[in-house]
């Protein structure tokens, strides 16, 4: 039975499924290239994000290759599925990585990543690149489509789903655990959720 969360046309969907709580994450580190693991209660988000997902038939898997997105998909069943995608790891910060947004604030008041880039990391083109390989990868699928991956990747993957830059990226909030979820209306791109957190409840 498909759960009431998700849409009942039978088109193809592209599931962004953010990774579980890492320590990082819960002290608002940016973590980009940092392969940290899941806590304990990101563990816990994953099983939950399983009882959301179990009912959905996927045509394609793709995982970040970092460990906190690949746990997250082991987690959630899809290991045996699931390639790795290199694309799909979180954006490089650079000098930034590990650091707070306080923390850069007190380096560059008027730093925002996605005005900017990541200094010593990857620019906002470089991020355009690869999410528009993603999306080329993903329009390929015959199916649904689940992606495991991080917030900022995500973020951009959103905006250009949607044929915006990546600077509108900003205006899509991802939290960890959650699911989004892409589509079409009338053969164009749209949002179909954004944010999913019901599951976690």
């Amino acid at each position: 039975m498909q759960s009431s969360l998700f849409p009942k046309e039978n088109t193809k969907k592209i599931y962004l499924i953010r990774h579980g709580e890492t320590l990082w994450t819960l002290a608002g580190r940016h973590t980009g290239l940092t392969d940290i693991p899941l806590t304990e209660n990101g563990k816990k988000q994953a099983a939950k994000l399983k009882s959301a997902l179990q009912s959905i038939p996927f045509d394609l898997v793709l995982t970040s290759p970092l460990q906190r997105a690949r746990e997250t998909s082991n987690l959630v069943g899809l290991t045996k599925q699931a390639e790795v995608y290199d694309d799909l790891r979180e954006w490089n910060y650079g000098k930034y990585e590990g650091l707070t947004s306080e923390e850069i604030a007190k380096i560059d008041p008027k730093w925002s990543l996605f005005s900017q880039g990541a200094p010593s990391g990857e620019s906002l083109h470089d991020i355009l690149q690869r999410a528009d390989r993603i999306i080329e990868k993903v329009l390929e699928a015959s199916g649904n489509v689940a992606i495991f991956s991080s917030g900022h990747i995500s973020r951009a993957l959103i905006a250009r789903w949607l044929h915006l830059p990546v600077q509108e990226g900003r205006f899509f909030y991802i939290s960890p655990a959650s699911i989004s979820i892409l589509g079409f209306e009338h053969n164009g791109p749209v949002i179909l959720g954004l944010n999913h957190l019901c599951h976690l409840s």
